[in-house]
């Protein structure tokens, strides 16, 4: 299935090299892999890498294990102010590899691409990477329920607090105070339905998202899922939203 990453209007399956090629934040030996994304540094320096949501917990830390420790990597960003939890958030890069560590973990299947990459070329890397391993059912993508039915909001009501991919087809575009919503059921209570805030729609205008054009078309989001009545998902970002195989 051919989608664009409508956070640059292009298509994802183009070349990934200048993606996620940040300023160097620093470098060091991964001394342990701590958690699902986050490392800690020989030095004592922890990491989470940024840009990916895991998919697969138990695969994802045996395959980062396996491929980061001991090793030498340089740390890439546009920010390194730590988290609260103390970790820099970075993009890791193997000694000699123009792709970071998690362009891997999402061509194995075993993580998503996060809806919070803000650069355009970072966010387009990504997705092509992850697409590739949907196209070849690899990882987490071998299972069918991966990818959430907007028809079914019940399935998707039960990942409530988790990041979560949805496709279906947009039934209706309403506005209701500050709020725009795409609905993709007839019960606006209980079908799910994906807000995008009146601040945040001049973004997707200047993309040729103009919240109205959805209407009738099949498209694929990702984010947290709230439950808001039916559940919900709160675009912030361009990126969170593909347009799948026209009207």
């Amino acid at each position: 299935m051919t989608a664009c990453a409508l956070a640059t209007g292009t298509c994802i399956g183009r070349a990934e090299a200048t993606g996620c090629n940040f300023e160097i934040q620093g470098e060091g030996r991964v001394a342990a892999v701590v958690d699902t994304r986050s490392l800690r540094l020989d030095d004592g320096r922890e990491v989470k890498l940024a840009g990916i949501e895991v998919a697969d917990k138990t695969k994802a830390t045996a395959a980062l294990t396996a491929l980061l420790v001991g090793r030498e990597v340089t740390l890439r960003g546009q920010d390194d102010t730590p988290d609260r939890y103390g970790r820099q958030p970075a993009y890791a890069f193997l000694e000699g590899s123009e792709k970071p560590v998690q362009s891997e973990l999402l061509r194995q299947g075993l993580a998503l691409a996060s809806s919070e990459v803000a650069d355009k070329d970072c966010a387009t890397a990504l997705m092509a990477a992850e697409a590739e391993a949907r196209a070849a059912r690899s990882g987490t993508w071998a299972e069918a329920t991966v990818i959430k039915n907007a028809e079914s909001p019940d399935d998707i009501l039960a990942g409530i607090g988790r990041f979560t991919v949805v496709e279906g087809r947009v039934l209706s575009v309403r506005q209701a105070g500050a709020t725009t919503y795409l609905n993709f059921g007839r019960n606006w209570t209980r079908d799910f339905a994906v807000t995008i805030s009146r601040r945040i729609v001049p973004a997707f205008e200047a993309a040729g998202l103009a919240p109205k054009s959805l209407e009738n078309r099949k498209i694929r989001v990702r984010g947290w899922v709230e439950a808001r009545r039916g559940p919900r998902i709160e675009l912030l970002r361009v990126g969170q939203l593909e347009v799948l195989g026209g009207n």
